[in-house]
């Protein structure tokens, strides 16, 4: 690929070896030329010897630091104007990347971009049948995360691009400029909810954001991280009960607050079904524990921008 290249890829990885080379082929065969770089957190797989075989540019990590923390030093390390962070299980589907980079240029309100993101199952890739992952992020007014149209078949929606609330960190195109002056992903959020905050902090600076369905993506989910991580499910309930706790306070109206106990009484319950209630508690003691934190930032986006601005989109 020649010219000089206006999206930086960065790909977190961690023991990601197998998922990698059908990702990095994916990116070859891109018609954009991409500048490109791993962060290892640390894999003990062969995942750094591939990298290393493959010519790859890569960070190396001693230790597992988390999603936010690798993609916040990449997006450091790199120069293009724009910021593209793919999950090691994701491939791209050939012009992808042109679609991102057109829509993100034409229009510089938008922060960012969201692909149509596809689930991956097996080894099927048949675009029209494909379930959906996401189609761009939404957030309801009680601080819960959710991916638009997941599990779902694709219906004419998901062919419809438009404003969405927020875009996905399993694959997105971010403008550079938002990314440096928000400081990136909150890097103590470690995995989960980090794009989430990352785009509530976006509108509330006055950003953006679309999803453009031509770009497609493709998604394993979690595939590392449910193959590699010490009882992953545990591991999952702590942190997504820890950051949606930090996010709640960060974001959400006073109004919200009956529903919020309601919403979370409830997910007490139904993680003791799903035998993840000690992950679930744990991570809820330490969200709580970072309440202090999480309202000293509150005041300072209030008086950096305007609360209400993502406020509009809750609940959609």
């Amino acid at each position: 690929m020649s010219g000089e290249p206006k999206v930086a890829v960065v790909i977190p990885t961690w023991n990601s070896a197998a998922l990698l080379p059908r990702l990095l082929d994916s990116i070859a065969k891109q018609e954009e030329p991409i500048e490109l770089l791993a962060v290892d957190n640390g894999s003990s797989d062969g995942t750094v010897e591939l990298l290393a075989e493959r010519g790859i540019p890569h960070l190396t990590r001693g230790e597992n630091t988390g999603f936010a923390a690798a993609v916040d030093l990449g997006a450091e390390r790199t120069a293009a104007p724009y910021v593209m962070p793919l999950n090691a299980d994701t491939e791209l589907e050939p012009g992808s990347v042109a679609a991102l980079l057109a829509a993100l240029d034409a229009d510089p309100g938008l922060g960012g971009i969201a692909p149509r993101i596809l689930q991956l199952e097996g080894e099927a890739r048949d675009v029209a049948t494909a379930r959906l992952y996401s189609a761009g992020q939404a957030l309801t007014r009680d601080g819960r995360a959710l991916e638009i149209g997941a599990g779902e078949g694709q219906g004419p929606a998901a062919l419809r691009g438009g404003e969405v609330f927020g875009v996905c960190g399993a694959a997105c195109l971010l403008r550079r400029e938002l990314f440096v002056d928000l400081g990136g992903y909150d890097r103590t959020f470690f995995s989960f909810y980090e794009d989430v905050d990352l785009n509530v902090r976006a509108r509330i600076a006055g950003w953006r954001f679309n999803y453009v369905p031509e770009a497609v993506v493709w998604h394993l989910g979690n595939a590392s991280w449910m193959a590699e991580a010490p009882r992953p499910g545990a591991w999952n309930a702590r942190l997504v009960a820890r950051n949606r706790i930090v996010t709640q306070a960060r974001f959400m109206p006073l109004g919200s607050v009956p529903r919020i106990l309601a919403v979370e009484s409830g997910a007490l319950i139904r993680a003791a079904g799903q035998r993840r209630l000690g992950g679930t508690l744990r991570g809820k003691v330490e969200g709580l524990a970072r309440l202090p934190g999480a309202l000293a930032e509150r005041r300072r986006l209030a008086r950096r921008g305007d609360l209400s601005r993502p406020r509009a989109w809750f609940g959609r």
